[in-house]
């Protein structure tokens, strides 16, 4: 019998505001029992999430998971640090790419995937100036009114 799909979705829409995305990989994350509770419930936040280098593993910090409402003396720091799961050759290009100036690797999305796994889309990123931003709501703007007609 196959496991029914899940709607769960967290998304970082200001992510897609402040940085142009370069290249998207999908990572398993290391979660702990009340965390992944949590995450099918929906209460997780990406909002300022980023990721970072440490010992050549890839973490993801400020990404917020809320307490499980039931959980008891198992219950987890809702801001702590959480590894991400990439394979080696991913982890090297990422390290590679980190390295020069003006990139950074965000978390864009937090999804359950078909086989029950939280997995977390992350995003190889430059930052966007303000022109930029403003030229990146013209072409929306401008893709709207094209619909419309």
């Amino acid at each position: 019998m196959p496991k029914a799909k899940s709607k769960v979705e967290i998304k970082n829409r200001r992510a897609s505001f402040d940085y142009e995305f370069i290249e998207t990989y999908v990572a398993g994350i290391v979660l702990t029992g009340t965390e992944i509770k949590s995450i099918r419930a929906g209460k997780a936040s990406l909002v300022d999430g980023f990721c970072y280098f440490n010992n050549g593993e890839l973490y993801v910090k400020n990404m917020h998971v809320a307490e499980y409402h039931w959980g008891s003396w198992g219950k987890h720091d809702p801001r702590r640090d959480r590894k991400l799961l990439l394979n080696k050759k991913e982890l090297g290009k990422l390290q590679r790419a980190v390295k020069e100036k003006g990139l950074t690797i965000v978390a864009v999305k937090l999804f359950i995937a078909d086989n029950g796994y939280a997995k977390l889309l992350i995003a190889l990123a430059r930052g966007k100036k303000e022109y930029d931003k403003r030229q990146s709501i013209k072409e929306k703007d401008l893709r709207r009114e094209m619909e419309r007609f």
